[in-house]
């Protein structure tokens, strides 16, 4: 499955590829560490004051140098501008002179997709208790959604789990009582001392660091990476028009009579629609593999 990383990369190449954009970029001579204010790159050609772009800090280049190639960060501000981390970063890595979608901006809308993608999609996870006869209410987790299921180990060798037809889920739950702000009550005859697991919904968790893996820490299928892909997209392409894209690339200015003026626009809600559509068709896969069962509250 793809890391946040790759992600990144293919969000990226989307934007591009519907922007029509070419960012100028270089290199770094020599790797920085999280405190350097001068940094050593392949060429300065093409560059000029301003924000660059390395891994996923953003900095501020006040001065740069054409005789030795060097480019001096502006005191105070220039390292981890626009709230990026400061950090060190390796000989060879990529310089972006004012990217049009900086990777922390990307982190960001994938997030936000991710975030805005509950009810219709949703994590699945699990929880186990012991039962015991004199209780009849538990505590869930505060991660609780809704319940898709409950059920019970039977005594002896069968290994069958027993669905559980009778409970009901509080999400307003005494947290004093339970540490938790979710209960279920269980009205079910049950074995005491059996194990007892509720299967439920949760939202899905964003992501952090680069190397996480986007199903097993988002919690959702694997088939909706499309869907958060395109999410993302559309929310950057708002705020974009193509139509003015014409400082940094000669072929975007030679389109740029071809373009109107909300070319942006309508990009982005041409892949709104893509994202709508298969986000519809992954809620619907969700769904039918996990129907939520009926029950009695009593």
């Amino acid at each position: 499955m793809p890391t946040l990383n790759e992600l990144v990369g293919e969000v990226k190449s989307k934007l591009i590829g519907y922007t029509l954009n070419q960012d100028r970029i270089t290199y770094l001579s020599s790797a920085i560490t999280a405190s350097d204010t001068t940094l050593s790159v392949s060429t300065t050609d093409n560059f000029a004051k301003g924000i660059i772009e390395i891994d996923d800090e953003l900095f501020w280049v006040e001065q740069y140098n054409k005789s030795n190639a060097t480019l001096t960060v502006a005191p105070g501000f220039g390292r981890g501008y626009n709230g990026t981390q400061a950090a060190p970063h390796s000989a060879n890595a990529q310089v972006t002179l004012s990217p049009t979608f900086p990777r922390v901006i990307i982190k960001q809308a994938i997030n936000d997709t991710i975030s805005s993608l509950f009810p219709k999609l949703w994590a699945v996870s699990s929880t186990t208790f012991t039962y015991n006869s004199a209780v009849t209410t538990y505590a869930l987790p505060d991660d609780v959604q809704d319940v898709l299921g409950i059920s019970w180990e039977s005594v002896g060798p069968s290994k069958e789990w027993i669905p559980v037809k009778r409970w009901r889920i509080d999400p307003m739950a005494n947290a004093t009582a339970f540490n938790s702000n979710n209960s279920i009550s269980i009205y079910d005859p049950i074995t005491s001392g059996r194990t007892v697991q509720v299967w439920y919904t949760a939202e899905a968790n964003t992501l952090s660091s680069n190397a996480q893996d986007f199903a097993s820490v988002t919690g959702l299928p694997a088939s909706t990476k499309d869907v958060v892909v395109l999410g993302a997209a559309a929310r950057l392409l708002s705020f974009v028009d193509a139509g003015r894209m014409n400082f940094t690339s000669a072929e975007a200015d030679m389109a740029d009579t071809k373009i109107p003026s909300n070319g942006g626009t309508n990009i982005s809600r041409y892949v709104y629609a893509l994202f709508q559509q298969r986000l519809s068709e992954e809620s619907g896969k969700l769904q039918g593999k996990y129907p939520i069962k009926l029950h009695y509250s009593r």
